[in-house]
């Protein structure tokens, strides 16, 4: 059972998807929501979120043949991030209209926006663990629909104004960003730099004939001071790369 609030919110989202984002007629959105609410009651209050799956997907499916001329004019964008730098780069982007859709198979962020009615975004990321499920519940609460996963991390978002309140859309939007990928790089050429000091040390101490412990100790010798060269060398080459 879940609580009436979430399935009423859920609803309420689609029914303005399906009318603004799809263009389908009020009394044809009207029949086909109250449709859906009589399903889940049936159901015995199903969550909606797990009965249809994420509202802008499920919208998408509802409107004829999956689109609808109101889509033709979106701007849409594939980025990409590492962790040090999503959360924050995810809000940025969202207070400039980009809503994610979800995380492609490559970690990519896959967005779009309608620059004519641009809306406020706000996310969050999550670590996955065996409490999903609630974790999912619990957000949904709080007005937060899940916009993708991958590997052990999963991405919500919601409109800004169900967290702070009316905010005004954008008035320009800036143009769509160029950069597709936004790595935090300092501390990626450090974790780099420590990949390759423990793949050295591996390969070290399995080509030694001394045991396995005594050619690990011999690897991270050799292999630390190699990988502690790859962060410079790797920055001196993107700084000569941008001159």
């Amino acid at each position: 059972m879940i609580y009436r609030g979430a399935m009423t919110g859920y609803l309420d989202r689609l029914a303005e998807l399906l009318h603004e984002a799809h263009g389908l007629p009020p009394d044809q959105v009207a029949a086909a929501v109250a449709d859906l609410a009589a399903y889940l009651a049936q159901a015995g209050g199903a969550d909606p979120q797990d009965a249809f799956g994420p509202v802008g997907v499920f919208a998408r499916r509802l409107a004829p043949s999956g689109a609808s001329a109101a889509d033709e004019h979106l701007e849409t964008w594939r980025w990409l991030a590492d962790t040090y730098v999503d959360e924050h780069l995810l809000n940025r982007f969202g207070d400039e209209g980009w809503e994610v859709e979800r995380v492609d198979p490559l970690g990519r962020f896959v967005s779009h926006r309608d620059p004519e009615r641009p809306r406020r975004w706000e996310y969050r990321r999550e670590l996955i663990t065996g409490g999903g499920e609630r974790l999912d519940e619990r957000l949904v609460r709080d007005g937060w629909e899940p916009c993708g996963s991958w590997v052990v991390y999963a991405w919500f978002k919601r409109e800004k104004a169900v967290g702070t309140g009316p905010a005004p859309a954008p008035p320009e939007p800036p143009p769509v960003p160029r950069r597709p990928t936004f790595p935090g790089r300092r501390r990626g050429y450090v974790l780099m730099g420590g990949a390759m000091a423990l793949v050295a040390a591996v390969v070290v101490a399995a080509s030694t004939g001394t045991g396995f412990g005594v050619g690990l100790a011999v690897g991270l010798a050799v292999g630390l001071p190699v990988g502690a060269l790859v962060p410079p060398v790797t920055a001196w080459a993107a700084r000569g790369r941008r001159r």
